[in-house]
């Protein structure tokens, strides 16, 4: 069995990168809302939504200076590392295939301090250096964190979030385990899904083999 399991560390950034984790976290937002503007004003005018790789498509014009459905232009979008953009494009398909599946609400714009963070989907990208308590993230080099318990597995993806004032990363691994279902030393509860074959109430899940 597979299983899939995050873990959470405290960064320890210095204000370069924390001035531009910012401002990633302000551009995957933008890129969400005026998406979804976009698909809204489509709808609205009898047009069939973009998937994905049309969103794409908009996403690299608007990132080379063609004006985005709000009117604003954003060359400065080329700062952000492309890679969490395209991703926030697609968690935004994602939301409105839940919404067409009746699983959740039709999306919202997201506003600004709310959630904030981005996803870095390629794993090629991100370097982690568990003996230094340092990992490597495009456009921001390496930044320190607190290592409270080591990361087991394959490293799939990385998501930078910020949370009352503090940044984090949650490293997303895969490996491989004998027994889908470990000893406990403390409750866990057990969420049973098609999908995932059994998700943790600690943040790890199982996947089919």
């Amino acid at each position: 069995m597979k299983r899939l399991q995050a873990f959470k560390y405290e960064l320890m950034p210095n204000g370069e990168q924390t001035r531009n984790m910012r401002r990633f976290a302000g551009s995957c937002r933008v890129v969400f809302n005026e998406a979804l503007a976009l698909q809204k004003a489509r709808f609205d005018a009898g047009e069939k939504k973009l998937g994905c790789v049309g969103l794409c498509k908009r996403l690299t014009e608007w990132r080379n200076g063609e004006p985005m459905p709000s009117g604003r232009f954003a060359p400065w979008l080329k700062v952000s590392p492309v890679h969490p953009l395209q991703q926030t494009l697609k968690d935004l398909e994602r939301a409105y295939r839940n919404f067409f599946e009746k699983r959740a609400g039709f999306p919202r714009f997201k506003k600004r301090g709310q959630k904030d963070g981005f996803r870095y989907p390629d794993p090629k990208q991100i370097k982690l250096d568990q003996g230094n308590s340092r990992v490597f993230l495009p456009k921001l080099g390496w930044l320190r964190y607190r290592k409270s318990r080591e990361a087991l597995g394959e490293l799939r993806n990385a998501t930078v979030s910020l949370s009352a004032g503090k940044w984090f990363i949650s490293i997303q691994t895969e490996r491989e385990v004998s027994d889908p279902v470990p000893e406990a030393t403390s409750a866990v509860g057990i969420d049973v899904g098609i999908a995932r074959f059994a998700t943790l109430s600690d943040g790890a899940f199982y996947t089919p083999s």
